[in-house]
């Protein structure tokens, strides 16, 4: 049976209109994949796309968290067959860059463009034509896809390629070591995950900083100790109440926000660290009493989501060994045709939505 040559795809069209248009088919090239997308969804990175917060080509697709089956592989990939069920990671190194071979794959990037730095290894939907349609063509496929175990659902894994991957990163960047009392900035689906992370790493006190009740119960089941809803107090007194006066080892902002941002500085402990991973759209300022004028050793390190097969297949692992449900989080569905409305639903947040499961 053959392939269609063409497909549809939602595409970047201006600021506040992403679009469905068909497209043709990718061409596969040697080291290529290509995926027939089975379950895809939208990023709150996508949503800085759609308000032209962060700049991308018109016309391109946008996505970068693929599910999906093997379509047609490259002529010289090895080690995957047709027919396999995968996933890829959001970033996807080259495996040869200079960032790769320096141990920051993710950095493996293009530069500077449209006078913006372009954010390292993120190449679907940024740079190159993403996974919010009915095919995707992944770079490298050798180094980027993980196969995904029968047993585990679209569903199961869909987090893998992002916001897991970015969540989990948090704490590891974060340092998070066994009896740490973390804080953890907003529980959205990242913050969700950071949650979790936390957990995983060894965390014995996490406080969850939420105000949407429905987020608070999700940060229980995955791991919070205590939330602290910013709605009814200043949450940063309340985390120093928390801690008698000691502050947090780590607090990881999940939000990008100067607010979030500052409030996090603020609850570190003496020498704690700061775990940035919220995407900002306008300059940081760095309170100085909070920063300590610079002289109260704290740590603050920025992660982009780390990706490449080895990293899908370690969290497919984490996913298959029940140690993290990340599944609740799959709060809607919706058919690739009604992507626009999916769109605006997740924009505005309505309807207790964390993420929107998207199937062509």
């Amino acid at each position: 049976m053959s392939r269609p040559k063409m497909m549809c795809a939602a595409v970047f069209a201006e600021p506040g209109r992403i679009e469905l248009e068909d497209k043709p088919v990718p061409e596969v090239g040697p080291l290529d994949a290509l995926l027939r997308i089975t379950t895809t969804t939208i990023c709150g990175t996508d949503i800085h796309i759609l308000k032209g917060e962060y700049p991308v080509a018109r016309g391109l697709t946008i996505g970068h968290e693929p599910v999906g089956v093997i379509e047609k592989l490259g002529s010289e990939v090895k080690g995957f067959q047709e027919g396999q069920r995968v996933i890829a990671g959001a970033i996807t190194p080259s495996g040869h860059s200079a960032a790769c071979l320096c141990g920051c794959a993710s950095q493996d990037g293009p530069g500077e463009r449209h006078g913006f730095k372009a954010m390292g290894g993120w190449r679907f939907g940024n740079t190159i034509d993403g996974a919010q349609a009915e095919y995707l063509l992944v770079p490298d496929a050798m180094v980027n896809l993980a196969h995904v175990p029968s047993g585990l659902t679209d569903e199961q894994v869909l987090m893998c390629p992002d916001i897991m991957s970015t969540g989990f990163s948090g704490a590891e960047s974060g340092g998070v070591k066994i009896g740490d009392c973390v804080a953890v900035f907003a529980q959205g689906p990242i913050g969700l995950c950071a949650t979790a992370g936390a957990r995983l790493m060894g965390a014995t006190r996490i406080i969850a900083v939420e105000s949407v009740p429905a987020r608070q119960e999700v940060a229980r089941r995955l791991g919070a100790d205590e939330i602290v809803d910013f709605s009814k107090g200043d949450p940063v007194d309340e985390i120093m109440r928390l801690t008698d006066g000691r502050g947090v080892d780590v607090a990881i902002e999940a939000l990008g926000r100067q607010e979030t941002f500052a409030a996090a500085l603020r609850v570190l402990r003496p020498g704690g660290t700061l775990s940035s991973l919220g995407v900002y759209s306008s300059d940081l300022t760095i309170p100085l009493g909070a920063f300590a004028a610079g002289l109260g050793d704290h740590r603050i390190v920025t992660t982009l989501c780390p990706g490449g097969k080895e990293r899908m297949r370690r969290l497919i692992d984490v996913v298959a060994s029940g140690r993290v449900d990340l599944e609740p989080l799959v709060t809607h569905r919706f058919p690739l045709e009604r992507i626009k409305d999916a769109y605006e639903l997740f924009a505005h947040q309505r309807d207790g939505v964390l993420k929107v499961a998207i199937t062509p």
